[in-house]
């Protein structure tokens, strides 16, 4: 050829393959991820044909971890968190801690160095967010409470990988080269250089929440104006990157830090979700790339060779982190179905497992066989939890009929799902029944309240019922599709239901349960669109109210009001 085309064939031989196994992979109901990382194996040096440049693979790779990252960053919310905190935050540290432990004690037993031991457990003890969301999304599971508490989970879980890719290459300069550096590097020499490295990272952090937060939102505002799309979006891909290398520049944070951080600013702007649409599409081609290079190392034939020590890779990913995460929420006190759907969200790995182990591969500090292993574990993990989800409904049915345990476990009442025995019995009388308590439902509760309407709220998430009853409001958590929920509120002897929920699904369950126990209550509902407007007057639900509806409405009466002047 008259030029050198290894960027084109190595661009084309990925996204090719990618794409075709992706679309395999999709067919075969399970995560288009585990594709990407079959396409890797397909161009990599492992299997005959074309291979592609494993060194320019590498640097592509490292901007998709960095827009992965921004994207974590992004979408990163710090009320999700604090409305599960209190079993996700416990939980997970626990569960890492746990898990690692087993891997390192396995690893030492197959004469890892110390820190490689550390760095194999931490991989199998840290789940993919992305693997998660995409499969509780097809299963209609992201929205429920135990949804949220599996989302929750893995949030804590990406944090301590974060923190821990940042420790990493302080660890690596001790321990890196032989064990004999363990010996020579005195435990005050570990904590001073540890010491050093969180001072760069605190002075980092400080500097983006002072300086960051404020200027980085303002940038986006400033290009925004300009009306340019194409400005943009360079403008959001600019910060990722540039944040990210210059935070590695000037702090020796890691890129990945970086990364995180930048999304984390702009996620503070009004102009995140734009931000988010408008580089989902770049995000999402370099993400793919980074797969498509964590399968161009794998070795196949670790698969033949050491299938004694990949079963028992196997199996602490999915056995162990699901009986620890089943075990911890049920030491929390959490029903028997939402211990199953975290304990499952939990049997797999992904792309944080695949950064923290190739920094290991990269700094020598594991073996390709141990770098093998995980990534075998990953994808065999990942091709098996899809089919692990469809297995917990028939699980509980069968726990339910044979075991009294279960049926006991499986019966436990969350005390918030509960209408506390004090509240005053005259607030419960031609009440309003509020249900969702997000952005609308607020609204509508804080405008009835100033008219001294009394109201109860039912609302999935446990935190939001927590900070409700702390101001004497009358909460219940849980999904009013269920019965009970309603029941809790006093359905029966409400004035007025409220659907304010974004989730359509379950509204006819709700109205069936309100119209049953309470055939005289008026029933008013959010509306996604006209679409679902026209079915719930065809259904006779009740009346029904658009976001669009109501703007045009306020803007028509407004103008009509200044031109009657």
């Amino acid at each position: 050829m008259p030029h050198d085309v290894t960027l084109i064939a190595t661009l084309a031989g990925g996204f090719g393959l990618a794409l075709i196994f992706g679309m395999a992979a999709s067919y075969l109901k399970m995560p288009p991820l585990l594709g990407y990382l079959v396409a890797g194996v397909m161009i990599g040096p492992a299997t005959p044909g074309f291979v592609a440049d494993i060194g320019l693979s590498q640097q592509l790779a490292e901007i998709g971890v960095k827009l992965l990252m921004f994207g974590v960053g992004l979408h990163f919310s710090f009320d999700d968190l604090m409305a599960v905190k209190k079993i996700a935050v416990p939980g997970a540290l626990l569960q890492i801690i746990v898990v690692t432990a087993l891997g390192f004690m396995v690893a030492s037993y197959w004469d890892l160095s110390t820190i490689g031991a550390i760095i194999f457990g931490l991989s199998l003890s840290v789940a993919s967010t992305v693997v998660l969301l995409r499969v509780l999304e097809s299963k209609g599971l992201l929205e429920t409470a135990n949804g949220q508490i599996a989302v929750g989970w893995l949030v804590v879980e990406d944090l301590v990988m974060v923190l821990a890719l940042v420790l990493l290459p302080v660890l690596a300069s001790i321990y890196g080269d032989n064990e004999a550096a363990t010996q020579q590097a005195s435990s005050g020499d570990l904590l001073s250089m540890i010491g050093i490295t969180l001072a760069k990272v605190a002075a980092f952090i400080a500097l983006m929440l002072v300086v960051g937060k404020r200027l980085l939102p303002k940038m986006l505002w400033l290009v925004a104006k300009s009306g340019s799309r194409e400005l943009f979006t360079l403008a959001v891909i600019a910060t990722a990157i540039g944040v990210a290398f210059f935070s590695a520049e000037l702090f020796d944070v890691s890129f990945a830090l970086g990364a995180f951080f930048a999304g984390m600013m702009l996620g503070e702007s009004e102009l995140s979700k734009r931000a988010a649409d408008e580089s989902l599409p770049l995000r999402d081609a370099f993400a793919v790339l980074f797969f498509v290079s964590v399968g161009m190392v794998f070795s196949p034939e670790i698969v033949w060779q050491e299938p004694l020590k990949l079963l028992i890779v196997v199996s602490i990913i999915l056995i162990g982190n699901m009986a620890v995460g089943i075990l911890l929420v049920l030491l929390f006190n959490y029903p028997l179905g939402t211990a199953l759907t975290v304990g499952v969200s939990l049997a797999q790995i992904g792309e944080f497992s695949f950064i923290l182990a190739g920094m290991g591969l990269a700094m020598n500090l594991i073996p390709n066989e141990t770098y093998s292993l995980i990534l075998a574990g990953a994808i065999l993990s990942i091709a098996l939890n899809s089919f692990l989800f469809n297995g917990i409904e028939p699980a509980l049915v069968w726990a339910r009929k044979r075991s009294h345990l279960a049926r006991k476990l499986d019966e436990r009442l969350d005390p918030l799902s509960l209408l506390p025995s004090t509240v005053n019995q005259s607030l419960l009388h031609k009440q309003v029944v509020i249900v969702g308590y997000g952005r609308v439902g607020k609204k509508v509760f804080e405008k009835l309240k100033a008219q001294n309407i009394n109201c109860v709220i039912a609302e999935k998430e446990r935190g939001m019922v927590e900070e409700l009853r702390k101001q004497n409001i009358p909460a219940v958590t849980g999904d009013a599709a269920d019965p009970f929920v309603l029941i809790q509120a006093h359905i029966a002897r409400a004035a007025i239901l409220v659907i304010a929920t974004k989730d359509s699904i379950d509204i006819s369950k709700m109205i069936e349960t309100a119209r049953t126990l309470n055939p005289e209550v008026k029933i008013f509902i959010r509306a996604r669109d006209s679409e679902e407007v026209a079915l719930y007057e065809k259904e006779g639900w009740g009346k029904s109210f658009t976001p669009e509806d109501e703007l045009a409405a306020r803007l028509a009466g407004e103008v009509i009001a200044e031109m009657a002047k």
